[in-house]
């Protein structure tokens, strides 16, 4: 059968350094850390102290009273998020089948913060049982995605994916694939993540995989810098839509980007260290080439998972070298994660969007706070270090990995009729 064609006509992002996309591309181009001391709860006591939490924040904006105590956090970010990227998109759900318009929505984690206070405060009782309700709807990782095609009427698939940090890039190829396989129309497609908690932190704390740099936060997230020493946990959401090309050529949509193909694979290797060598890492780049049909010569930008991490910053430069060989040394690189923080089961939507807007102004945003090379890194490749350029991107390249070994690659295109 003949795959339809998708492209993207929505975007929304709600980010440590924006809270719509406009903001969070203008940050990332002036290379703003969305890092500081954490605001949420007394970290004095834990190891760190800082995260990238969201700014300016307020569910009573968005929510009447009663209706934000339905929703966690992680819920409360991808309904905003949702709501921009369909706004942006001028869907008028009245002339399109909603039959064919569905939600894909990810979250690594869900209600985390949900799940801690009902759990917190019973803990603290004498024992009886009373649990809020909503405790368990507000916390289990699929009801973002119910939500959304509740408020907005969405009847076709509709589900949550969850792969760790790659979660929200196996949503947006689920909503790829749905609809080149014509079993849909279009796609609300993204995560979110709410993990700035007491047990998000201190249990990353307790596997040794957040920076403590709590004398200078800003800095603390550092990819590809020999002196790096763990993630900045993130927050947020990022939303897009997907959709046929025809269906949104019928209805004169703006069309940021076409999706030209993508790539999963598992490690295979270990429950959180990444293969050294970067093998899955590799063919899901390899696949991703082979389903756009296009050669590594065609890759003009790379927005790597670069979390900041001792191992996984040495292992997708490691991949991404054996793939591309020499032409690995022309490709524009960045980690948006440097900015950012690590948004977890929202990075694979928000680094998407970053790498569409790339596409469209021409522009590579840095990766801030490089101070020293890394020697077991490949230095002569261009990661774009602390400041950004003009670069004109027919092609760009997104890479989220997860806990488990999971490796999602996307593919995206500048737009051609």
């Amino acid at each position: 059968m003949e795959l339809k064609r998708v492209v993207v006509t929505g975007l929304g992002a709600l980010t440590p350094i924006g809270n719509n996309t406009e903001e969070l591309w203008n940050n990332l181009v002036k290379g703003v850390s969305g890092a500081n001391m954490i605001t949420r709860f007394d970290a004095s006591k834990f190891k760190t102290k800082f995260a990238c939490e969201l700014k300016n924040f307020d569910p009573k904006d968005f929510f009447d009273r009663k209706e934000a105590r339905k929703y966690d956090p992680y819920a409360q970010y991808g309904m905003v998020a949702a709501a921009q990227c369909l706004e942006d998109s001028g869907i008028d759900r009245e002339k399109v089948d909603l039959d064919r318009a569905g939600v894909i929505w990810a979250s690594g984690i869900g209600g985390l913060d949900t799940f801690e206070k009902e759990v917190g405060d019973y803990s603290k009782g004498d024992g009886t049982p009373r649990f809020n309700p909503f405790f368990i709807p507000k916390m289990i990782a699929d009801i973002a995605a119910g939500n959304i095609s509740i408020k907005y009427g969405f009847r076709g698939p509709n589900f949550a994916t969850v792969s760790a940090c790659a979660s929200s890039a196996n949503a947006l190829i689920d909503a790829y694939n749905y609809i080149r396989l014509d079993k849909a129309n279009l796609f609300i497609a993204g995560g979110s993540e709410a993990a700035i908690t007491i047990s998000g932190i201190g249990g990353f704390n307790a596997m040794h995989a957040i920076s403590t740099r709590n004398d200078d936060p800003k800095t603390g997230s550092r990819p590809f810098d020999k002196d790096r020493d763990g993630f900045v946990l993130g927050e947020g959401a990022g939303a897009l839509i997907f959709e046929e090309l025809e269906h949104a050529k019928n209805r004169k949509a703006k069309i940021y980007a076409e999706v030209a193909g993508c790539g999963l694979t598992a490690d295979a290797y270990h429950m959180t260290s990444p293969h050294p060598d970067g093998y899955g890492a590799m063919k899901s780049m390899q696949f991703a080439l082979e389903d756009a049909g296009i050669k590594p010569i065609d890759i003009d930008h790379i927005n790597t998972h670069g979390t900041s991490t001792p191992l996984g910053d040495i292992s997708e430069p490691r991949a991404i070298v054996t793939l591309f060989d020499e032409h690995a040394y022309k490709i524009a690189i960045n980690s948006t994660k440097s900015m950012t923080g690590h948004m977890l089961g929202a990075a694979g939507a928000v680094e998407s969007i970053a790498s569409i807007l790339a596409i469209n102004n021409n522009f590579i945003p840095p990766t801030i706070n490089h101070f020293t090379d890394d020697p077991e890194i490949d230095n002569k490749l261009d990661f774009t270090f602390n400041k950004g350029r003009e670069r004109e991107i027919k092609y760009a390249l997104s890479n989220t990995f997860g806990f488990g070994g999971h490796n999602a690659t996307i593919i995206f295109k500048k737009f051609n009729e």
